[in-house]
């Protein structure tokens, strides 16, 4: 039995609070606090409360909202472990594909609000700027790791494979902060950037400290 399985069946408040997540309310739950976002956003643009310039508020809004929900999705399993909760582990593919979902409502609002829905303009825009090239590399990537989610295309590929697959949601991070990078290089405002920056760097150094530990190492 494994160390999370026996904290837990120990009982006690962490006990208690495992059980708790195997509510059937938790995801609900994670779904509605993740739209909320959103549902100020559209509450914003519909009373004209979202500034000057709307579009650009809601082209920044949904991108600074992919890459939270990114963040919070690989962090889910370093707080399962450091926190001896392994229900976590049942809201990290809900969180996954919201992050999938926030990129392609940002991928939608460029399209849409910034280029009018014009291919000549989209692909010209790519080719003018690069990190509107690396935004539309990092939600391909989390598009690839969405339709690989489902447990048939796991036992498909197996397990090791999928697992291998399904890392390149670190470098979708990265490719989603040097977007934000650039983005914000032109205000000359990197505030922001350096918390994502500092939270992508802790998971990264967690993974890269995790890796021989279970490669056989002390555990």
């Amino acid at each position: 039995m494994s160390s999370e399985a026996v904290a837990t069946a120990s009982g006690g408040p962490r006990a208690r609070l495992d059980r708790a997540l195997r509510h059937a309310a938790v995801k609900p739950l994670l779904w509605a606090l993740l739209l909320t976002p959103l549902a100020l956003l559209i509450h914003g643009a519909a009373t004209d409360r979202l500034g000057a310039n709307p579009a650009e508020a809601l082209l920044r809004g949904s991108g600074d909202w992919s890459l939270r929900v990114l963040l919070l999705a690989l962090a889910i399993t370093p707080l399962r472990e450091a926190l001896r909760l392994p229900t976590l582990a049942r809201l990290r593919r809900p969180t996954g594909l919201f992050a999938f979902f926030w990129c392609s409502l940002h991928l939608l609002a460029w399209a849409w609000l910034d280029q009018g829905l014009e291919p000549a303009a989209l692909l010209a825009d790519i080719a003018k700027r690069p990190f509107i090239l690396v935004g539309s590399l990092a939600w391909g990537l989390l598009a690839v790791l969405a339709l690989t989610s489902p447990q048939r295309v796991a036992r498909a590929l197996g397990g090791a494979r999928w697992r291998s697959l399904h890392r390149g949601a670190y470098v979708a991070g990265l490719l989603g902060l040097l977007h934000f990078y650039w983005m914000k290089a032109g205000k000359n405002d990197f505030g922001e950037w350096a918390v994502h920056a500092a939270v992508l760097a802790a998971l990264l150094g967690w993974r890269l400290w995790r890796r021989p530990r279970r490669a056989g190492g002390p555990r």
